[in-house]
């Protein structure tokens, strides 16, 4: 089961009257936040042994004026990054039940299953931000600390939105849907919390600033992380060994 989507998870960030310093902050936020979603699509989806999806990440530069919407394409511009692209589910059906009416058991599981990840890798951009926020603030996490309705400070307002879409179109009753969104939001917080997770999201944020060109196409996205990743493991390779 493959399916390909134009999955946008973007936000704009008002950078009218800031400082440079602020500005470059909330454009690493920003490449957080997507890299967050990039790295639960592409190595969370690996982990549960999902079908792989093509998305791709924009960039869009922009000047300190918010209101110019062009590509400048300067050095000096400030970025709003968005991924595209990476949900198993094509479309949202009416309801689960329906779309898998004929589905046998196994298939109805791994409908299931893409839905419940599709879930995770939206929480996972802002749940990213949010722990960029809390590490670059001295700060603690925790899902009590920062809980659901939390994320909408961390740019999620849209990615809430959709969630909130799958879990209606997934379960009727609302108590089982809140039980639902605390189990997936957990799993995305432990996701992203996760050292080699978190390694990856910060390794493709870097490579999301240091790009030149407006899209960086699946196969760059790939590469970034899969070289990062045996980065990583050869350091920890090594820090055995010593």
């Amino acid at each position: 089961m493959h399916y390909l989507i134009r999955f946008f998870m973007n936000r704009t960030h008002n950078l009218k009257n800031t400082s440079q310093l602020a500005h470059q902050e909330i454009s690493r936020k920003i490449a957080i936040h997507e890299a967050g979603h990039a790295v639960a699509i592409y190595l969370g989806n690996q982990q549960k042994g999902l079908p792989p999806v093509f998305f791709q990440i924009f960039i869009k530069p922009l000047n300190k004026d918010v209101q110019s919407s062009e590509f400048l394409g300067k050095s000096s511009d400030h970025y709003i990054a968005k991924v595209e692209g990476g949900r198993l589910i094509h479309t949202l059906p009416s309801s689960l039940d329906q779309a898998t009416k004929d589905f046998s058991t196994a298939q109805k599981h791994a409908y299931q299953h893409a839905f419940e990840a599709d879930i995770i890798n939206l929480l996972a951009g802002p749940l990213a931000e949010a722990r960029y926020v809390s590490l670059r603030d001295n700060e603690p996490i925790s899902p009590e600390l920062v809980n659901v309705n939390a994320l909408q400070y961390y740019g999620g307002s849209s990615d809430l939105e959709i969630v909130n879409e799958y879990l209606e179109c997934f379960i009727d009753s609302a108590e089982l849907r809140e039980r639902k969104m605390t189990e997936l939001f957990l799993a995305a917080f432990n996701f992203v919390s996760d050292r080699p997770n978190w390694h990856a999201i910060t390794t493709l944020a870097d490579a999301i600033l240091a790009h030149q060109e407006n899209i960086i196409k699946c196969n760059d996205i790939i590469d970034v992380l899969e070289s990062g990743g045996r980065r990583m493991a050869a350091s920890q390779s090594l820090a055995s060994i010593g």
